[in-house]
């Protein structure tokens, strides 16, 4: 159609460039002689309607909308006045959408910075769902459709509300790497064949291990002791850890959870008969069963020293 239309515009303007030397006598004769042929082609269509291209009707639209509306009906045309006008109502339409038709399909993108709003609340109150974070951003002012808000959750990969309040073992234990340690009491056979309890520790973040001491009978003031020498040993080597797994044994005595307490490590109880919770001292304990390597062995001897206690 634009080829159309370049064409028909070029041409007319050679028309109206050949009117120009033309004198109005001249003109008149060639308008009279036009009108009688306009005739003889209606007659000849018998009552059918002449098609128009696009390119005529922007064309005949384009020249004719600013005359007069009295002069438009005086003039001899193929089509009505109020056609003329309205291809030229068409036309400005067609040229508004054009203009007003946005550079990407869909809804507008949301801007950045109320993104990044939606997900600090999110982050920051998981017990929010995407209706209440919705009803948060009117509070604030910030006028967006909760179906939106729940678009922006969905694309940052955050799930419902009871799935973010909630968190498992595993991301317990790996968020909190760097600062966990975990606690176990296993059984060994000295050389001179006296049974002892050895009570060792593990550093999560390292697999640094603390053997604390071995006795035969871990009473409640060994194990006391055993916990304040493992503070003063965690305040040399600049350990700063905030929580103790263990499981529950009945030789952890209560005064035992409280002296970590007061130096600001949380004890957190594995459940009943679920020793895969502190899995990672319970595979150092296993290793240690495996009579197989040397190295295994020799520590046994080491720490086989009968049932004297830690040192306080």
């Amino acid at each position: 159609m634009l080829l159309r239309l370049a064409y028909l515009g070029v041409s007319n303007v050679f028309a109206m460039l050949r009117l120009l030397p033309m004198s109005d006598r001249d003109k008149d004769v060639e308008i009279l002689a036009l009108r009688p042929q306009i005739s003889v082609l209606e007659r000849q269509l018998s009552g059918q309607r002449v098609r128009f291209t696009s390119a005529d009707r922007v064309f005949l639209a384009a020249l004719l909308h600013q005359l007069p509306g009295q002069a438009l009906r005086r003039m001899r045309l193929l089509v009505r006045p109020d056609t003329v006008l309205r291809w030229h109502r068409d036309l400005v339409a067609r040229r508004h959408a054009a203009i007003s038709r946005p550079k990407r399909a869909g809804r507008p993108r949301t801007v950045h910075s109320i993104r990044a709003l939606v997900l600090r609340l999110a982050k920051e109150n998981p017990n929010w769902g995407y209706r209440r974070l919705h009803g948060e951003l009117l509070v604030l002012g910030v006028k967006v459709a909760a179906s939106t808000v729940w678009e922006i959750l969905q694309e940052a990969g955050i799930g419902p509300a009871p799935e973010r309040a909630s968190s498992t073992w595993g991301d317990f234990l790996r968020s909190q790497a760097d600062a966990l340690l975990a606690c176990d009491f296993f059984e060994t056979v000295t050389v001179s064949g006296a049974r002892s309890y050895v009570f060792a520790v593990i550093e999560h973040a390292n697999r640094r291990i603390r053997v604390l001491g071995a006795t035969a009978h871990p009473t409640a003031s060994w194990v006391t002791q055993a916990a304040k020498n493992l503070l003063m040993d965690l305040d040399d080597a600049g350990c700063r850890a905030r929580y103790m797994i263990r499981d529950r044994d009945g030789k952890f005595p209560v005064l035992f959870d409280a002296i970590l307490k007061d130096a600001g490590i949380e004890v957190v109880l594995t459940g009943v008969r679920v020793p895969r919770m502190n899995s990672i001292m319970e595979r150092w304990v296993q290793t240690l069963r495996v009579p197989k390597t040397p190295s295994i062995s020799c520590d046994l001897q080491v720490l086989g020293y009968g049932s004297r206690p830690p040192e306080g």
